[in-house]
């Protein structure tokens, strides 16, 4: 899950695997799966980012899991 910031600073866990799409309109609209949309403060460079560094540090903890066994 990344974290997210809502319009009014609030701050959200967003499943990345259920991410439809983002749109920039101009606010930032993430619609998931699901049919929920959410408006966050980050933009969509920001929010592709995040998910990049989250399926990393993923693939390395699973990696260091399986050096450890």
């Amino acid at each position: 899950m990344i974290k997210l910031h809502k319009l009014n600073g609030d701050e959200i866990a967003i499943n990345n695997d259920l991410i439809e799409r983002i749109e920039a309109i101009p606010d930032t609209k993430i619609i998931l799966t699901t049919g929920n949309q959410y408006i966050v403060k980050e933009t969509v460079d920001m929010i592709i980012k995040k998910i990049i560094e989250f399926k990393s540090l993923i693939k390395i903890e699973a990696e260091l899991k399986k050096n450890i066994n």
